[in-house]
C-alpha cells in the first residue's frame, strides 16, 4: 500500500471517529435536555375534595373544590388543566376524586349530559302522560315553569277539593303540538317531562292514580307570584266567588 492510500485510510478513520464523537455528544446533550425538561415544574389543578358527576364547572370556581400544585412535567396527566377558567360553561361527566389532577377529559358540555345536567339533590326528571289540554300541547315549551292544579275528594263525606299541589316546576321536554284535527278537545295521549322534587313526584303520582282531574298551568317568565288561597271547595266558591261579600 503506497503512502497516499495510507493517509486516506488514516483520515477516514479519524473522520469516522470524530463523527462518532459528535453523534454521541449530540445524543447525550439531547437526552440531558429531555430529562431536564421532564423534571421542570409546572402548575396543575388538583381536586381538593371529591367532585361528583354533574357538578357545574362554574361552581368549582368558588369554594374549596380546587387547589394548585407544582408537579414534574413528566407527571402531568394528559389533558390536565392549569386555569380554572377553562371549566366555565362545562360540567363534570365523571367523578373526580380528591388528590387527582383535574383534566378536560372528565368534563363536557351540559348538552352532553342531557336532562341530568339540570338535576340536583332531591330533584327528579318525571315524564307524565296526558291529553292536549292537560299538558298545554302546542303552547308549552321546554324551559317554561309550570304549576300543577288538581281536584279530588276528601274525607268520608267526599268533599270535592281543588288546589295547586306543585309549584314552579321546570319543563324539561314539552309535548308535540297536536294535529289540527285534534287541536280542540283532543283526547290523544301526549307526554311532557318535568323536573320535580321527590316529594312533588309522589303528589303527582297520587293525583294521577286517585284524583278526579289535574292540569298544568304556565307561570309568567318573570316576576311570578302566588295567590294566598290554599284550596277551594264548593263552599269557598259559594262564599268567596265574584260579587261575594
Amino acid at each position: 500500500m503506497n503512502t497516499t492510500n495510507r493517509l486516506w485510510h488514516v483520515a477516514a478513520a479519524i473522520g469516522l471517529a470524530l463523527l462518532a464523537v459528535l453523534l454521541t455528544t449530540f445524543y447525550v446533550t439531547n437526552y440531558k435536555r429531555h430529562v431536564q425538561h421532564g423534571e421542570s415544574q409546572v402548575t396543575v389543578l388538583v381536586a381538593a375534595k371529591d367532585i361528583p358527576t354533574d357538578t357545574q364547572g362554574s361552581d368549582l370556581l368558588t369554594g374549596n373544590w380546587l387547589t394548585k400544585e407544582s408537579v414534574a412535567r413528566r407527571e402531568v396527566v394528559p389533558g390536565a388543566i392549569s386555569d380554572s377558567q377553562q371549566l366555565r360553561g362545562l360540567i363534570a361527566t365523571e367523578p373526580i376524586y380528591a388528590g387527582e389532577q383535574v383534566t378536560a377529559r372528565r368534563f363536557g358540555t351540559p348538552s352532553e349530559r342531557g336532562v341530568r345536567a339540570q338535576l340536583k339533590g332531591t330533584q327528579r326528571a318525571v315524564q307524565v302522560d296526558g291529553d292536549a289540554n292537560q299538558l298545554l300541547a302546542g303552547t308549552l315549551r321546554a324551559g317554561d315553569h309550570v304549576d300543577i292544579v288538581g281536584g279530588w275528594q276528601v274525607g268520608a263525606d267526599n268533599i270535592n277539593v281543588a288546589r295547586v299541589f306543585v309549584r314552579d316546576s321546570l319543563v324539561l321536554e314539552a309535548p308535540a303540538a297536536p294535529a289540527k284535527a285534534n287541536a280542540v278537545g283532543s283526547t290523544s295521549n301526549f307526554s311532557a317531562q318535568l323536573r320535580l322534587t321527590d316529594a312533588e313526584s309522589q303528589r303527582l303520582e297520587w293525583m294521577i292514580a286517585h284524583g278526579k282531574d289535574w292540569r298544568l298551568e304556565i307561570r309568567p317568565s318573570a316576576d311570578s307570584t302566588n295567590s294566598p288561597r290554599w284550596f277551594d271547595t264548593g263552599g269557598t266558591l259559594l262564599t268567596d266567588g265574584p260579587g261575594a261579600r
